[in-house]
């Protein structure tokens, strides 16, 4: 009795008010009628006065009146608990966690003063107790009550720390935690693709938690441009603070986690902070006193997470006919008759010193409350009056599971069950933690192992309506149950729209490039960096392109691989058609040629000249043309072998032809020196054998590079990334230099031998035109190395026919012109004489 004795002492500091009702088993109950309390002059050189409590708020006090309404239906219900009254014992907590400690004390020990030694019989004060409705409050008084395993059933606490059965095993709450929440801001916040995001919470347990929470769910897909605290007691200089930070953030998305964010709200809305969108936590979102004209520039549109409202049948008429008897000052009802009509009972008028109070307005109690429009009577948002109106139907089911047990059956020790006239708290706790029921609005009610009631929740927009008046609509709902499995459901239609688009860091890099973070900053902030030449990305925000498949290249705008140009030298195009055109014509002006010396094949002119070699000659330049044909087309097996036979063998027919025809005027003329008779051995069959040999030579070098290493067609995508250029890949490089090189060499011969026979007799002037022809044939070759290796694509293949036909047209009009010169336009010099006169005058 000593300690009871002291704690009695202790309370007499406090001056709680509340609402009792005696009752077979009593629930107690706390609320913050109050919203300011007088702190007493704690210097102690006195003895230190009382706490009070002033300025009533009319809304939570309705929210004391609903659990006493509860109670009084469930009394009134036949199939709840009969014969047995629920009484009730409500106190106010004036918002200091000093007094909800003291009410919370008083309602386990169902003392005010000192109790005897008899008063510790029979049931304890109270079963249960409805509140604390602050985190904090509940955080301390839930470690006092896991002590004597007294279930408290909170309607607006909703601090995530109190999911911890371990530190407050006797914690349930009818509101949804705050880690759900968070998920329910977090999934409006991905619904409309904001990214970057403020964070506001107070120095509290509750805005602690909910804004570590709400980081952890935010950092999965997201970025924190800044978090704030406000401290629990308004200072300015941390306020201005603030606001600075808000006004000079990028963000445009505001998350607010507070229960007290008037001074913030009015501060924001006089220095015209716009253009931000608030999402308002479930303190603060149906806050009808903030929802104003005043605060609309700023805070219009503002998203808001509220709890669930349901509407209570009978709870308004109850409501109007409020009682204030027993007066006294002690009594809640009392202080909320004398607020409401501005008026005081004689009876605690007399309390005071009247003098005090020269003209005094008194109250009769038959006042009418319709008289009055305050937020008690309005029950249109009844939200947390519903959890307060769930959370005593809960403890009410759970009694009657108490009441309703059979013997053998129940679930304590030996299969024994609780005695409802004296059941104690932890018997309660069994029951509640496994209550499931059904609410008159079909509203499951039940707690999942943690304490928690089943997430759901109301999404709310402050807007105007159709008067103008501001109001706080419902606009979708947030059910982590949901039997669709959407958690969030929005009526876009019903939403007003007061800021801008979109709150992100950096805006989204669109299909064609890629985020690159910036060195120091959130990866919410990036630049946007084209995708490479051969590269797309095919995604919003794409963190890396792809490379296009090998037959495949970007588009400029890098967002999707299209097939690679296929390129090579085609008979369609201009270039194909003009080197064909010339190939074609080399060819006829080769066999014109070739016709015109058959036809004057009797003629000095083409006898002088070694007819037969002449013959071979023109066919092999045809050839040499006409192989020109095979480079230009498309590529395939058959014309890569033809192309490189055709030019190799022709090439080398042609030039055998012309270094024989050389060896045989420079023999010719040494044939005519007196006892001279070389000309016997190097006569006709001689030098069909020779041009028959270096022909061979040369086929046998194409058979060895076909057989080893032939050519065939390939794709080149080596020097231009954007096309395929269809080529013939010639396969062996070493063939293919025995097949040039070998054309070089009697190139190289011919071209000297005709440079030193280029002085004899004019009769045997073919020497010069062999001579110049072969300087053509090797300028143009040398020329062709360079060329070729520079030129891109077809162009390659283009510069190659072009060498081809270069080459056979300087051999064909170098050697063969002037001698159809004069067969066809001079005649008259085609005659023995005049090649022979032409020698004596010499």
């Amino acid at each position: 009795m000593k300690s009871r004795f002291i704690l009695c002492r202790i309370q007499e500091n406090f001056d709680l008010q509340g609402l009792y009702k005696k009752g077979d088993i009593m629930l107690g109950g706390i609320f913050e009628v109050s919203l300011k309390s007088i702190v007493p002059d704690l210097t102690f050189h006195s003895k230190p006065e009382k706490w009070n409590c002033e300025s009533l708020d009319f809304s939570v006090f309705q929210w004391a009146l609903t659990m006493v309404f509860a109670i009084e239906e469930i009394n009134r219900d036949p199939t709840i608990l009969p014969n047995i009254t629920l009484g009730y014992r409500l106190f106010d907590n004036c918002m200091r966690l000093q007094v909800a400690l003291r009410a919370a004390t008083t309602l386990i020990t169902g003392m005010d003063e000192v109790l005897t030694e008899s008063d510790c019989k029979g049931p304890p004060p109270v079963v249960a107790i409805i509140g604390d409705p602050l985190s904090s409050h509940s955080i301390a008084i839930s470690r006092i009550l896991g002590l004597f395993h007294l279930p408290m059933v909170s309607y607006y606490a909703t601090c995530s720390c109190l999911s911890n059965k371990l530190e407050y095993p006797s914690f349930f709450r009818t509101v949804p935690s705050d880690a759900f929440q968070v998920l329910a801001m977090v999934q409006l916040i991905k619904h409309y693709g904001w990214s970057w995001v403020g964070i506001i919470a107070t120095e509290d347990d509750y805005g602690q938690y909910a804004a570590k929470s709400f980081q952890e769910e935010m950092n999965k897909f997201g970025c924190i441009a800044f978090v704030e605290n406000l401290p629990v007691i308004s200072e300015r200089a941390k306020m201005l603070q603030v606001i600075n930070t808000i006004k000079y953030s990028t963000a445009k998305v505001i998350v607010l986690f507070s229960s007290r964010v008037d001074a913030l709200v009015k501060e924001i809305a006089e220095q015209n902070i716009t253009g931000r969108q608030w999402i308002a936590s479930e303190s603060w979102s149906t806050a009808t006193v903030l929802a104003t004209e005043e605060n609309f520039g700023a805070f219009g549109g503002t998203f808001g997470i509220a709890v669930r409202s349901g509407e209570i049948p009978g709870l308004k008429n109850f409501l109007l006919h409020i009682n204030p008897n027993p007066v006294s000052i002690q009594n809640l009802a009392t202080r909320f008759w004398e607020e409401m009509f501005d008026c005081k009972f004689k009876e605690n008028s007399s309390m005071k010193n009247s003098s005090a109070l020269p003209e005094v307005k008194y109250c009769t109690g038959s006042e009418d409350v319709r008289s009055k429009q305050t937020p008690y009577t309005d029950v249109s948002e009844s939200r947390i009056s519903y959890n307060i109106y769930k959370g005593v139907y809960a403890l009410a089911h759970s009694l009657n599971k108490v009441a309703s047990c059979e013997n053998g059956k129940g679930p304590f020790e030996n299969k024994s069950c609780a005695s409802i006239t004296n059941v104690q708290p932890w018997q309660l706790m069994h029951y509640l933690k496994g209550i499931n029921f059904t609410t008159h609005l079909g509203e499951r009610v039940a707690f999942d192992k943690n304490g928690d009631a089943l997430a759901i929740y109301d999404i709310v927009n402050w807007q105007r309506d159709s008067s103008g008046k501001i109001e706080i609509k419902t606009v979708g709902v947030y059910d982590k149950a949901a039997v669709t499995g959407q958690d969030l459901t929005l009526t876009e239609g019903d939403i007003f729209w007061n800021f801008p688009s979109e709150s992100v860091c950096s805006k989204s890099c669109l299909p064609g490039s890629r985020k690159a973070n910036k060195k120091g900053q959130p990866v919410c902030c990036f630049d946007c960096v084209l995708c490479t030449e051969g590269e797309i990305s095919t995604q919003v925000d794409s963190p890396e392109c792809f490379k296009c498949p090998p037959d495949f290249w970007s588009n400029p705008e890098r967002n999707t691989c299209l097939m690679k140009q296929i390129e090579f030298l085609s008979y369609e195009e201009t270039m194909g058609i003009i080197l064909a055109a010339s190939a074609i014509f080399g060819s006829s002006l080769s066999f014109g040629v070739l016709i015109v010396f058959v036809y004057n094949r009797h003629t000095p002119v083409v006898k002088a000249n070694n007819s037969e070699l002449s013959f071979l000659l023109l066919v092999s330049l045809s050839l040499c043309f006409l192989c020109s044909l095979c480079f230009i087309g498309q590529p395939s097996q058959l014309n890569c072998l033809l192309r490189h036979i055709m030019f190799g063998v022709s090439f080398v027919l042609c030039i055998s032809c012309i270094l024989v025809k050389t060896v045989v005027v420079i023999m010719a003329f040494k044939a005519t020196l007196p006892g001279n008779n070389m000309m016997k051995w190097f006569g006709v069959a001689q030098q069909r054998f020779t041009v028959f040999i270096f022909t061979v030579v040369q086929s046998i070098i194409c058979i060895i590079w076909l057989i080893t290493a032939p050519p065939a067609p390939s794709k080149n995508t080596k020097y231009q990334n954007a096309k395929i250029i269809l080529e013939c890949d010639i396969g062996s490089v070493t063939g293919f230099s025995f097949l040039l090189g070998y054309i070089g060499l009697l190139s190289l011969v011919c071209f000297v031998l005709a440079f030193l026979a280029r002085n004899l007799p004019d009769t045997f002037n073919e020497a010069k035109f062999i001579t110049f022809s072969m300087l053509i044939f090797c300028a143009v070759w040398l020329s062709f190395i360079p060329a070729y290796i520079s030129s891109p694509g077809k162009y390659t293949v283009a510069v190659e026919v072009f060498a081809i036909l270069a080459s056979s047209f300087g051999l064909l009009m170098a050697i063969f012109a002037p001698k159809c010169y004069i067969i066809l336009l001079k005649p008259e010099k085609n005659t023995k004489k005049v090649l022979m006169g032409r020698y004596d005058k010499n």
